[in-house]
C-alpha cells in the first residue's frame, strides 16, 4: 500500500516538474507532439499495472482483437468510472484458455481483475488500457452477483410470481404507459397502437429510463397505478448496452413491478438477457414494439371470437326455424301419402271381402262333400278295427306275464350272489380263518383294550371252542 502510495506521488511529482519545465521554457507544443508526450508519459507511468472493473460493452473484432469498457459503479449503481480496454488478438487468445481452465470466460457484467499498461492513441486523443492478461480468480461480475441477492430477496419475500396473479383481460384496452416521453420506445409503442384501428385509451406516465433518476422515476410511476382505472400497464425503452438496462435489474422496481394492483407488461429492449424485471413481470417480450403487437393480436382474437359467437347465434337462431319449414313439408307430404295410401288400402279391402265371400263359399262346399266321405269310410272299417282291438288286452296281458318271469329269473341270480357272499362273511368262516371274538363280562363286544381295565373276565369265542380269562394289563 505505501509502495503504491509513493509510486503515485512520484508520478505526480514527475507531472509538475514536466509542467513546470514547460512553463518555464514557454514553449508551445504542436497537437501531436503534446500527444505524443502524452502517450510516452503514460506509458512509463503506468506500464504495467492491475485494475479492478466490470465489462462492459464488449465487442470482437474481425481480426481478433477485443474490445471493450473497465467501468466502476457507485452506491446507487451508477457508473462514476470508466475506461475504454482492449486486448490484443494474441493477448487475448492466452486470456481465452486461462479463463477456460476454469471454465470461464469474457462476459457483459463481469467483474475482472487485469494487469496490463495504459495507451494513448493520438490519432484519435483516445485514451485505453492495454489489458494483457486477466486473474481468472477474480471474475465474478458486480451486476451478477447484486442480481442474485435481489432474486434470492424477492423469493424469500413471496414477490417473484405475485404479479401474474392478477388477469389479463381479454379486452385490454385502457393502457397505463411507463416510459420516457418522446423516446423512440414511446413513438414505436404509440405508432404500432394506432396502425391497429383498436380505440385503445393509454395513460401516459412520464418516468427516466436511464441514468440516476431512472430508478426513482420508474419506481414512483408503478406506485401511481393504484390510482388509475387501467387494464393493464406497459413499461418499455428502447435498446442499450447491460450498463444502460441495469436499472431494471434494482429491487426497487422490481417490488414496484411485483405489487403493481394489474398485470404488468414489459419491452425494454433487450434481445438475448431479462432483467430482473422481466422475471417478476405478469408478461415479458423482447421490444416495445413486441408488447404493442401482443395487445392488438390479443384484441384481434378477442374481435374474431366475437365475430365467431355472432355466427353461431345466428346460425342457433335460424336453425329451429329451418327445421320447422323441413317439419311442415314433411307432414304435408306424409299426408298426402296417407290420403293415397287409405284410398289404395279401401280399394284392397273392398277386393279382400269380395275374395272372402267366394272362398267362403268354396270352402263350405269343400268340407261339405268331405263330411259324406269320412262318413262312407267310417261304416266301412269300423266294423275291422273294432275286431283289432277285441284281441289287444289278450296280447298285452301275454307280454306282461313274459316280461315278469324274465324279471324272476334276472332277481333269482342276483339273490344267489348275495347268499354266497354272507356265507362267506358268516362268523364261522371268519373265526376259521384264524379270528376270534372276545366280550367282557356283560356279552359286549371288547373293541378297545381302553374298554377293559386290570382284573376283568373276558370271554373269547374260538373257531372250535371258547376262553375265559382274566385282563392283566388294560
Amino acid at each position: 500500500m505505501g509502495a503504491c502510495h509513493t509510486a503515485r506521488l512520484l508520478r505526480r511529482a514527475d507531472l509538475l516538474s514536466l509542467i513546470h519545465h514547460v512553463s518555464f521554457r514557454e514553449e508551445t507544443y504542436s497537437v501531436r507532439e503534446l500527444c505524443e508526450d502524452i502517450r510516452d508519459f503514460l506509458r512509463e507511468a503506468f506500464s504495467s499495472v492491475w485494475v479492478a472493473g466490470e465489462v462492459n460493452r464488449l465487442r470482437r473484432h474481425q481480426r481478433g482483437h477485443l474490445y471493450f469498457e473497465l467501468i466502476e459503479k457507485g452506491e446507487e449503481d451508477e457508473i462514476v468510472g470508466k475506461v475504454e480496454a482492449v486486448a490484443w488478438r494474441g493477448d487475448y487468445q492466452k486470456i481465452k484458455l486461462s479463463l477456460a481452465d476454469t471454465g470461464q470466460e469474457l462476459a457483459e457484467g463481469q467483474q475482472i481483475r487485469c494487469r496490463g499498461s495504459v495507451d494513448f492513441y493520438a490519432p484519435f486523443g483516445r485514451l485505453q488500457f492495454v489489458v494483457r492478461e486477466v486473474d481468472p480468480v477474480f471474475t465474478l461480475g458486480l451486476l451478477a452477483k447484486r442480481r442474485q441477492e435481489t432474486l434470492e430477496a424477492l423469493k424469500a419475500a413471496g414477490l417473484l410470481t405475485r404479479n401474474r396473479e392478477h388477469p389479463l383481460p381479454e379486452i385490454p384496452l385502457r393502457l397505463a404507459l411507463i416510459t420516457s416521453e418522446g423516446s423512440a420506445a414511446y413513438h414505436d409503442f404509440l405508432s404500432t397502437l394506432s396502425e391497429s384501428g383498436f380505440g385503445f385509451q393509454v395513460f401516459f406516465i412520464h418516468a427516466s429510463v436511464q441514468g440516476r433518476e431512472a430508478e426513482k422515476e420508474v419506481a414512483s410511476a408503478l406506485g401511481a397505478l393504484a390510482g388509475l382505472e387501467v387494464d393493464c400497464a406497459v413499461l418499455i425503452r428502447g435498446g442499450g448496452s447491460r450498463a444502460d438496462l441495469a436499472v431494471f435489474d434494482s429491487r426497487k422496481i422490481a417490488e414496484a413491478v411485483a405489487r403493481s394492483p394489474v398485470a404488468v407488461l414489459t419491452g425494454l429492449g433487450h434481445e438475448i438477457d431479462e432483467s430482473i424485471s422481466d422475471l417478476v413481470a405478469h408478461t415479458a417480450l423482447k421490444t416495445p414494439t413486441k408488447v404493442a403487437e401482443f395487445l392488438v393480436e390479443r384484441l384481434r382474437l378477442a374481435e374474431l371470437s366475437v365475430v365467431e359467437m355472432r355466427q353461431a347465434f345466428k346460425r342457433e337462431a335460424l336453425e329451429p326455424l329451418r327445421r320447422g319449414r323441413e317439419a311442415v313439408g314433411r307432414a304435408e307430404r306424409g299426408l298426402a301419402l296417407a290420403r293415397y295410401r287409405l284410398s289404395e288400402a279401401s280399394t284392397r279391402v273392398a277386393h279382400a271381402a269380395r275374395m272372402l265371400g267366394a272362398a267362403i263359399d268354396r270352402r263350405l262346399r269343400d268340407a261339405t262333400g268331405r263330411l259324406d266321405e269320412v262318413r262312407e269310410r267310417l261304416i266301412v272299417i269300423a266294423p275291422i278295427r273294432l275286431e283289432q282291438r277285441a284281441w289287444a288286452p289278450e296280447r298285452l296281458a301275454e307280454q306282461i306275464v313274459a316280461r315278469a318271469r324274465g324279471r324272476l329269473r334276472e332277481l333269482a341270480v342276483r339273490l344267489q350272489g348275495w347268499e354266497m357272499i354272507c356265507r362267506q362273511l358268516a362268523p364261522d368262516k371268519t373265526l376259521q380263518r384264524g379270528f376270534s371274538i372276545t366280550r367282557d363280562s356283560r356279552g359286549k363286544l371288547v373293541l378297545n383294550p381302553r374298554d377293559v381295565e386290570p382284573g376283568d373276565l373276558i370271554r373269547t369265542e374260538l373257531a372250535r371252542g371258547k376262553l375265559k380269562s382274566r385282563v392283566e394289563e388294560g
